[in-house]
Parts: C-alpha cells; structure tokens; sequence
C-alpha cells in the first residue's frame, strides 16, 4: 500500500512539474514574440511613420496625416499584442498529463480512505478486546485445555 500512496504522490508531483513547464514554455514564447513585436514595431513604425507621413502631407493637410499615420500604428501595436497573448495548444497539451495526475489524486484518495477504514477497525478491535479482554483469547485457550486434560488423562492410563 505504501508503495501505491509514494508512486501516486510521485505521479503527481511529475505531473505539476509538466504542466508547469508547459506553462513556463507558452510564456516564454509569448514573452519571445512580444519581445519581437515591440522591436520590429519600434523600427517598422518610425520608417513608416516618416514615409507614410510625407506621402500623406502631399494629398492632405500634416495634421491629418499625422492621425492617419498613428491610427495604423495602434492598430499594428493591437494585432502584435494579439497574437502574442494567444494560447495556442496549451490545453491540449497538458490534458493527458492532467488526466494522469487526476487518476493518481483519485487513487490517492481511494488509498488513504482504505487505509483510514483499516486503522478504524483496528481501533474497534482494541476497543472490543479491552471491553472483554477474555473474550477473543478463550476459545484457543479452552482448546489448549483439552488437549491438556486429554493428555493427562491418556497418560494415567
């Protein structure tokens, strides 16, 4: 049984290491992109910034240009921050280490109610031998008795 109680409590600590490093990966990688979000957006921007300025200033009036040319920019910012804070497969990845670690809590549970009920019985058992100390012991000790009362008669013989 303590076999069964240390293998699952190991299961389940494999399992959250797992899932834990499943998560560690997904952030790394949207922390990577995020990252490299802001550095092509940080470059990107100011050239397209300059250019599309300077190719609106020539059809509109500089303030004009100016909003049109920081609209594209948050719009780019807000597609960059959406794709980097997607989660693509995280579930799907961690769901059989999930099952697995769910059916060693289960196992678990069942184990230390199993063990809970045996120590329950051993606890009525004393409580029944100290009620009636006699009790559980007489029968082997009657029939030690006969054995002896029979012997001893065989040898008077």
């Amino acid at each position: 049984m303590s076999n069964r109680i240390s293998r699952n409590i190991s299961i389940i600590l494999r399992s959250e290491r797992l899932i834990a490093h499943r998560h560690l990966a997904v952030l790394r990688r949207q922390t990577g992109l995020m990252v490299m979000a802001l550095v092509v957006a940080g470059i990107g921007l100011v050239m397209l910034n300059v250019a599309g300025f300077f190719a609106l200033e020539e059809i509109m009036t500089p303030a004009a240009a100016a909003l049109i040319v920081g609209i594209v920019n948050f719009a780019l910012a807000g597609l960059f921050v959406s794709l980097a804070s997607s989660k693509s497969g995280v579930e799907e990845d961690i769901a059989a280490v999930s099952e697995v670690r769910d059916m060693a809590i289960e196992d678990l549970e069942a184990e230390m109610r199993q063990a809970a009920d045996e120590a329950k019985a051993a606890v009525d058992a004393v409580k029944t031998m100290a009620a009636n100390p006699l009790g559980g012991i007489a029968p082997s000790v009657a029939a030690g008795i006969a054995k002896a009362v029979v012997k001893s008669m065989k040898s008077k013989e």
